[in-house]
């Protein structure tokens, strides 16, 4: 909405910044010069003992020489009170006795409506509020007592009681002036579906007053006395002042302290939020007894850029927080997240803390996941991944919820967090379902357990010469990623298990699984800012990948799949051979048997197969002793590492 000229200038004029900042601050009477104008005070945006705060009321503004925090009137309302711009200019409106213009006759009209029914709503808070403390609210503070709430929190929280009447309070409403039509339209009675008097919405119930960000009163939720009731809590039903998919549970307090540095916290039900609240975690919210819904969500975030989803400890509980991620993976944005508390099994925050105090709250909240984390375990909790179909339906549920993150930032980031869990489970040696790890962020494929050092594997075999074509093969691989990035799915399962020989070609090929679905413009631009157009020119123009034709015409998909199959094909071969030899090291310290020879001669037939496509199979063979075929090149290599372990020859 757009305020007309000078509103904002005559918005100013009229308000002192000495007298709004004074709400928050204790101004220091020696350095301070009233007369002047000239204000100092402790900052009331970070903690400090000092009076670095500095308000200079002639020109309207103020400054932090701590922290420096700067700014007018309107900032200092934005910052301390956590709210948006409009909700900041009706504030100081409100306080200078401006009138706030409205956009339009009909804007103008709802504008009246709902103040009307607000002051309806507040006129109801009293009654309720009066009868708690009558002999009928007996029961309601008995109740009250058992759950450990104190007369402050009931007056904190404008906690009351609504009689087992018909018309309790529409009779108190009518006997104040309250039209029947304002009754109505507040959500508090009801009209007889058959024809008599109407009714009062709440009966019997202890009454939780709902209050907006601005502390108006829209609604209230009530908990049945009567164990038989239908329904345990009720809310006001949706009115002008009321949308229940667009409100939470002490929002405005919530908000204020969220802005002073405290985590918002997300709970289930009214009564968690007021024990937490009175535990000391004064920035806590409920959804009003309904899952979140998109506007809860975005609200949320306004409040605070990583809300903790705080849940009861069971079934319900983890159920709600599974289908928030689905809800929420669309609409993250960059520092925008959720994480998740999850309470002890069969806990809620208020069994919690009335059980075992705050402190054990703040345990479970400093042990809150992220939702990745949760993602994952909720993809693969109980779940056996024993055989490679199992582990495909794993990867392709956990792409499919990857892809509704739009924001191509994240869902990058989701995507490298995934492979890094998947790495752990699938790579730990367990064909049982997932372990929980401790993983630590970092390139996961320098991590990998391997038998033997890629410098050990070099000098077995046969050397420096074998480890350069090896590196050849490889960028073969990375330069026709590159220059097809379509087909990197295809290849997706071998690639995040590649072994690669150099930290160079290990980062291409991070940012080629992390970027290729975009394509292979953005690709590039990826390659060069991370590693230098340089570098990626050096890889290209490579003698032995420039004439690699899929790299000579890039997006020829089907030469593409041809040269990484071939190619991968022969790195599979070789670290076949190269972990056959390390492991018949380890196997030789004992006592030698046929069968270390027969595994060497099967890997190195595996690998000449693979090999022969280039024609590289004319190397001259020997015979083992149990008859297995051995090249000369490996038959030299194992030979010294014979030496080296004082085993007599292979004859």
């Amino acid at each position: 909405m757009s305020l007309p000229p000078g509103f904002l200038d005559e918005l100013r004029t009229r308000l002192s910044l000495s007298q709004v900042v004074g709400r928050k601050v204790m101004w220091d009477s020696r350095k301070s010069n009233q007369g002047k104008g000239d204000m100092w005070a402790p900052c009331p945006f970070h903690q400090e003992k000092s009076a670095s705060f500095h308000v200079d009321d002639r020109k309207g503004f103020y400054y932090c020489f701590g922290c420096q925090a700067k700014g007018d009137a309107i900032s200092f309302v934005r910052e301390t009170e956590n709210v948006g711009f409009m909700e900041a200019i009706e504030i100081l409106a409100g306080e200078a006795g401006l009138e706030v213009p409205k956009r339009d006759p009909q804007a103008q009209q709802k504008s009246d409506e709902r103040t009307e029914l607000a002051e309806v709503m507040e006129q109801a808070v009293q009654f309720f509020r009066l009868q708690l403390r009558t002999g009928g609210g007996a029961d309601a503070r008995n109740y009250l007592d058992e759950r450990g709430l104190a007369g402050a929190a009931l007056d904190r929280f404008e906690i009351g009681f609504a009689p087992d009447a018909w018309q309790g309070l529409w009779d108190h409403l009518s006997s104040k002036g309250v039209s029947p039509e304002k009754v109505l339209a507040a959500g508090l009675g009801k009209p007889s579906s058959k024809g008599g008097k109407p009714y009062d919405t709440f009966r019997n119930r202890i009454m939780f007053p709902i209050r907006d960000a601005r502390g108006r009163c829209t609604a209230f939720g009530g908990r049945a006395m009567d164990p038989n009731d239908n329904a345990k809590y009720l809310n006001s039903p949706e009115t002008l002042l009321f949308d229940k998919g667009r409100s939470l549970y002490n929002h405005g307090p919530a908000r204020e302290a969220a802005g002073k540095g405290a985590p918002l916290i997300v709970a289930e039900g009214y009564m968690d939020v007021i024990a937490l609240a009175e535990g000391g975690f004064g920035a806590c919210v409920a959804p009003l007894g309904t899952a979140i819904t998109d506007s809860q969500l975005h609200l949320l975030w306004r409040i605070s850029d990583e809300p903790i989803i705080a849940l009861d400890g069971d079934k319900a509980g983890l159920r709600a927080a599974q289908r928030l991620i689905d809800l929420a993976l669309p609409l993250l944005e960059a520092g925008k997240s959720l994480r998740f508390a999850l309470m002890p099994d069969g806990k809620d925050p208020d069994d919690l803390i009335r059980a075992k105090g705050p402190q054990a709250v703040q345990q479970v909240l400093d042990a809150a996941m992220p939702m990745v984390q949760l993602l994952w375990d909720r993809e693969t909790e109980g779940r056996n991944f024993d055989s490679p179909e199992r582990k495909a339906s794993l990867d392709k549920a956990l792409r499919e919820k990857i892809m509704l993150i739009r924001d191509p930032s994240i869902r990058s980031h989701y995507g490298q967090a995934i492979k890094d869990m998947r790495w752990q489970l699938f790579r730990s040696g367990t064909s049982g379902g997932p372990k929980k790890a401790n993983w630590k962020k970092g390139d996961w494929r320098q991590k990998a357990p391997t038998k033997a050092t890629a410098d050990t594997k070099a000098s077995l075999l046969a050397g420096a010469g074998e480890d350069t074509q090896r590196q050849m093969r490889e960028a073969v691989i990375i330069a026709s990623l590159i220059c097809t990035p379509e087909v990197v799915s295809e290849f997706e399962g071998q690639l995040e298990e590649l072994q690669l020989s150099t930290q160079e070609h290990n980062a291409l090929l991070d940012l080629i699984l992390s970027h290729a679905h975009r394509g292979a413009e953005v690709l590039r631009e990826k390659i060069i800012d991370a590693r230098g157009l340089e570098n990626l020119e050096k890889l290209l123009n490579a003698g032995h990948v420039a004439i690699t034709p899929c790299v000579r015409k890039p997006g020829d998909t089907e030469m593409a799949l041809m040269t990484i199959s071939e190619e991968l094909a022969k790195l599979e071969a070789e670290q076949g051979l190269s972990a056959e030899v390390a492991e018949a090291a380890e196997d030789l310290v004992g006592l030698a048997d046929e069968s270390v020879t027969w595994r060497l001669g099967q890997a190195a037939q595996a690998r000449n197969l693979a090999m022969r496509s280039e024609h590289e199979d004319k190397a001259e063979y020997d015979t083992a002793p149990n008859g297995a075929r051995i090249s000369r090149e490996e038959k030299s290599a194992f030979d010294a590492l014979l030496g080296k372990l004082n085993v007599p020859k292979v004859p």
